[in-house]
Order: C-alpha cells, then sequence, then structure tokens
C-alpha cells in the first residue's frame, strides 16, 4: 500500500513537513511496511514559502528590508530547489504582524518591502516569482513595491508620492521606462485566494482595511484613493484592474502587481499543485490524506485540503482529511474529493494543550485511520 501525506502547515503549531512526518510517524506505528510519500503542501498564505521550499529542498533566504512602516525588518524568501523559482510571502515584509496596534494605519502603511524581496529574488537570476498576497498591512495598491523596483509613481510636481495608501490621490504619472529590466525576463505569479475587486463595497478598502486600523472615514479616503489609482493607471498604463478577480487582494496589491509587473493572479493551491507537479506524485498512490488546522465551510474556496482532493479524485484515489478543528459546514469538503474527515482532538483540553500535543494527536489518529482501514 502507498499513501500520499500532503498537508497544510497546521498554523500557530506545526510546519507542513512537521504535520505530514507525524502523522507518517502514525502510519508506520500501524504498519511499518506501507509505502508513505510526504509532500508538505500550501495555498500561497503563510507557511508557503516553508512548504515549498521544504517540498524541493530549497532554501530560505533571509534579507533585511522596508518594514510597512518605513523602519527596517528582517524578512525571508525562497529559493526553489531548481534554482529557477523564487516564492515570497508579501507578509514577511508588509505584514500586519510587523505593525504594533496602536500604530496601525493603512494610509501611511507602504508595501516596499516586498518590492526590495522581488529585487532580491531577481539577483539570483530567478526565471519565476510567485508572490503570496495575504495579510497585508498595507492598502497601498503596491505602490510601494513598484517604487522599490524603479518606478516613478509621481506627483503633480514631478515628485515620487509618499508611502501609504492616503497618498494615492495624490498620483498624476506613472512612469515604468526606469523599472528593474530584469523584470522582463521573470514570470511573476500571484497567489491569492480571494475574488475582491480593487475598490467599492466589496473591494479592498470596504472589506479588508478596518482589521488595518482604518476607521469609517478613513475607509471612505482609501476607497476614492484606489479608485483614483485605477483611474490613472488606464491612462498612463492602459491597465484597467478592477474587476480583475483578485485585484483587490493585499490591499490592491493583486492590482498593483497586474498594473506594474503584468503577473497573473491564481488560486494559490493551483499554483503549489503545478509547481510540485502533484499529479506526477500520484502515481500508484492507493491513499491521500491531508489536512490543516481548521477545517470547515470555508475549505471549498481554495483551500489546500481540496485542492489536494480534488486533484486526487481525477485519479479516482480516496483521500482523508484530517484537522485541528472542525468547523462549521465542514460537510461540504465531502461534495470535493474528500470522503472522510477527522479532529485530531481526542479530549476536552485548553488551546495550549492541544497545541502542545499537536505533534503526539496527530501520529495518534493517523495510527488509528491505518488500523480502520486494516480491520
Amino acid at each position: 500500500m502507498k499513501i500520499l501525506v500532503a498537508p497544510d502547515s497546521f498554523k500557530g503549531s506545526l510546519t507542513a513537513m512537521e504535520a505530514a512526518e507525524n502523522i507518517g510517524n502514525g502510519i508506520h506505528r500501524a504498519d511499518s511496511e506501507i509505502d508513505v510519500d510526504l509532500l508538505p503542501m500550501a495555498d500561497g498564505g503563510e507557511g508557503t514559502v516553508q512548504s515549498l521550499v521544504d517540498a524541493t529542498d530549497g532554501e530560505i533566504i533571509k534579507k533585511e528590508v522596508t518594514g510597512p512602516l518605513g523602519n527596517q525588518v528582517e524578512a525571508f524568501y525562497g529559493l526553489l530547489g531548481d534554482g529557477k523559482t523564487a516564492v515570497i510571502e508579501m507578509a514577511a515584509a508588509s505584514g500586519l504582524p510587523l505593525v504594533p496596534e496602536e500604530k496601525k494605519n493603512p494610509l501611511k502603511t507602504t508595501t516596499y518591502g516586498t518590492g526590495e524581496l522581488i529585487a532580491s529574488a531577481l539577483e539570483q537570476g530567478v526565471e519565476q516569482i510567485i508572490i503570496g498576497i495575504g495579510g497585508s498591512a498595507t492598502n497601498d495598491a503596491g505602490v510601494g513595491m513598484a517604487q522599490a523596483l524603479g518606478a516613478e509613481i509621481l506627483d503633480a510636481e514631478g515628485n515620487q508620492i509618499d508611502f501609504g495608501g492616503g497618498s494615492l490621490d495624490q498620483i498624476e504619472a506613472m512612469n515604468l521606462n526606469s523599472l528593474d529590466s530584469r523584470l522582463k525576463d521573470v514570470e511573476i505569479l500571484a497567489a491569492c485566494d480571494v475574488d475582491n475587486p480593487l475598490y467599492g463595497e466589496d473591494g479592498a478598502a470596504y472589506v479588508y482595511a478596518p482589521q488595518k486600523g482604518a476607521d469609517k472615514k478613513m475607509v471612505e479616503i482609501l476607497d476614492q484613493n484606489l479608485r483614483h489609482f485605477n483611474q490613472i493607471a488606464i491612462k498612463e498604463l492602459d491597465k484597467d484592474t478592477n474587476k480583475i478577480p483578485g485585484a483587490g487582494a493585499a490591499g490592491g496589491l493583486g492590482a498593483g502587481l497586474v498594473a506594474f509587473l503584468n503577473a497573473e493572479l491564481k488560486a494559490g493551491v493551483d499554483i503549489v499543485l503545478e509547481i510540485i507537479d502533484f499529479e506526477s506524485r500520484l502515481k500508484d498512490v492507493d491513499l491521500v490524506i491531508t489536512g490543516e488546522g481548521m477545517l470547515d465551510g470555508q475549505s471549498i474556496y481554495g483551500k489546500t485540503p481540496v485542492g489536494v482532493s480534488r486533484s486526487a479524485a481525477k485519479k479516482d484515489i480516496p483521500v482523508i482529511a484530517v484537522a485541528g478543528t472542525l468547523g462549521r459546514g465542514v460537510e461540504k469538503v465531502l461534495d470535493c474529493g474528500i470522503n472522510a474527515y477527522f479532529s485530531i482532538i481526542d479530549r476536552p483540553a485548553e488551546l495550549k494543550e492541544i497545541v502542545d500535543r499537536s505533534p503526539e494527536l496527530l501520529a495518534n489518529l493517523s495510527e488509528q485511520i491505518i488500523r480502520t482501514i486494516q480491520i
């Protein structure tokens, strides 16, 4: 029997590789003869860099960059095992956890550091850059990122506009002539798991800016500024990004990546499945075990377990999902290729205890799954 173990990370507890290893340990406790193939997964969000580095024997590269508040922070990105692909999580340079609660202000925060990570990746001679665009502290439509790569985003006096979503209304011209020339030879993919437009009631400002520190008036300003940004992008770059699904992701970074870098926005899990050539790993597999920290009704919208199960279903391979917690609507995943799901929790306990015991719990559950199959 051959089992492919392909989980996402259990956030706050286990990386995807650690989750896979513990599932594998449990399988072998039940039957040491089973052929287990470990394949850490991700969906473009937190943990994607580590998962893909682990899956391809790549490396993590650390880089000091400009944080969302303009101060220096230590960020990172991944260089995959082929040496031709870099993976960036924008949150590593421009994410909400980098901003203290009392300083949250999307009128001021910038994606400049994300641009610096892209520039560093270009220095590695890569041919493809994958950018996970979630968890941002910003609402600047990727203007800071573009400035870091040489773009001139100018006000009426011909000066670079200031950092932050509050400055977008100052834009009068966009000049990409000085944009890093190496970008022309690199494919940019943006891993995105939302489909929000750039502006409007479902856009970046109204949906996401409040969690970044924006009050009602600030949200209105940010939304108007994103509208202005799009108008200038249409005039100067011939790019109308508003209605592209995912344009509003990461405070409009989705739109900025399309407008400035000709990026393609795709579902994160689809990018990951393609990068690791997931279908080839299904050869001769009898069962897939996948999972993540929370499995619920929202998991059907681009989360790892369902991305894995849909691919496995094409080859009629059964899939079992394991999770830290099972949430409302979890039964929906049964219509997406997952044949059964289980929680690792074995008794009532505080969250900290569950997190601390998660390696043991995951191994125990996996052992019992195999014992059940073998009855």
